[in-house]
């Protein structure tokens, strides 16, 4: 999915960075984060019908309004996300589930013996 490069220009950042891998601060956390809160994002656009500062918003009778922060356990540790709120209260994310206590994990096989 992620280009051998891209892949190359995170570990570099994150090298130069001082920041791990894994680990609760890693960047494994940080991208989680990333994409959990760009897919909510996503989300909330296809349930309001328009894009953030889109003028079609204006009037329309919902809108975004703030939001609440959610926590999400991952095998690396916690990962604290932001999660958009409409003004309505009608968003139900998909990803994570509003009153679920939503874990993360690697799809990886058990080792043989």
């Amino acid at each position: 999915m992620f280009s051998p490069e891209a892949i190359d220009a995170l570990l570099k950042d994150a090298k130069s960075a001082g920041t791990p891998i894994d680990g609760v601060d890693g960047l494994l956390n940080q991208m989680t984060k990333a994409m959990l809160e760009r897919a909510l994002q996503a989300e909330m656009t296809g349930h309001l019908g328009y894009e953030a500062g889109d003028p079609a918003g204006h009037g329309s009778g919902n809108s975004r309004n703030g939001r609440s922060t959610k926590t999400v356990s991952t095998r690396n540790g916690p990962v604290e996300i932001e999660v958009p709120r409409d003004r309505n209260g009608s968003f139900e994310p998909a990803i994570v589930p509003k009153r679920a206590r939503p874990i993360i994990r690697s799809t990886r096989s058990p080792r043989p013996g």
